[in-house]
């Protein structure tokens, strides 16, 4: 089944280490676009979260929000891994630049994120909490977001048989449409009291009504109306599928409007438009 573009999620873990809290919120976009805001310290985890994400999410913009509240009275200790790290691209640095008398203040340091941690807190723990209570975040939000698009499923396919509804009664129409061409197009002969070989006769009514056919039209309405019921129940992203058939299928309405020659067409023509633009509204928030 699709999934909505719309969702919420929230989970709290609590530890030795403290309190995390992971919140989700999608909401439709374009692309996926991710914006991220996390504590300091948790900046070195940022690769890591992105790539769940975008393991998970195809598009939308989601914003992600972690807070993460320490147990109080721990202290502070090195993260020494860290720290030699920053050693080494220092002493490259200077070696790169031929700098060997350059001043270092050690407190400058001390600013880098992650640097100085909890003593209470295993940053190994910490990083294997965090991710697991992110993945069983997501987990939740997905379930929201298929929610959601199984409620947009069924609005779409109620808009799809009131498409084809109109599209059966367009073609039931037809062989009464011709008749009425055929005696509007008689009348008015008649009345300009002229004599015309029934052979040309015929060819000019036919080549008319060839102009003003619409089966193409509601042939090509049907093939993409059983199109979008095959999409509609596939488990992937298929909001761009969707849109390129909202396209196809206004382009269609158009033309049968182009094409109206009584009431009943110009009626169902109106009636397609409105179908489809509430369709197309709906797919914008489609994944």
């Amino acid at each position: 089944m699709i999934r909505s573009m719309t969702g919420f999620a929230r989970s709290e873990r609590h530890g030795d280490w403290g309190t995390l809290v992971w919140e989700l919120r999608t909401v439709n976009h374009r692309y996926l676009d991710i914006n991220l805001r996390l504590p300091e310290g948790f900046s070195v985890h940022e690769s890591a979260i992105r790539a769940r994400l975008q393991k998970s999410l195809l598009r939308g913009r989601v914003d992600v929000w972690l807070r993460f509240q320490e147990v109080e009275g721990g202290g502070l200790r090195l993260n020494r891994d860290l720290a030699g790290q920053l050693q080494t691209v220092y002493s490259e640095l200077l070696q790169s630049w031929n700098l060997h008398d350059a001043t270092f203040n050690p407190l400058e340091a001390l600013r880098w994120p992650g640097l100085v941690q909890s003593a209470g807190t295993d940053s190994a723990i910490l990083e294997e909490e965090m991710l697991a209570l992110l993945d069983s975040t997501l987990a939740e939000l997905q379930i929201s977001r298929e929610r959601e698009g199984a409620a947009l499923a069924q609005i779409l396919l109620s808009r799809v048989e009131a498409v084809a509804e109109q599209t059966r009664a367009l073609r039931a129409h037809l062989p009464e449409m011709e008749a009425a061409l055929r005696q509007r197009l008689q009348a008015r002969l008649g009345d300009l009291a002229l004599q015309v070989d029934p052979q040309r006769w015929e060819q000019e009514i036919l080549f008319y009504l060839q102009r003003q056919d619409t089966a193409e039209e509601l042939d090509r309405l049907d093939t993409h109306l059983a199109e979008l019921r095959r999409i509609l129940a596939r488990r992937e992203a298929v909001g761009r599928r969707l849109d390129f058939l909202m396209q196809e299928l206004n382009r269609e309405a158009n033309t049968l409007a182009s094409k109206a020659a009584d009431s009943q067409v110009t009626f169902a023509s109106v009636e397609l438009k409105v179908l489809i633009e509430q369709m197309r509204e709906q797919v914008q928030n489609v994944e």
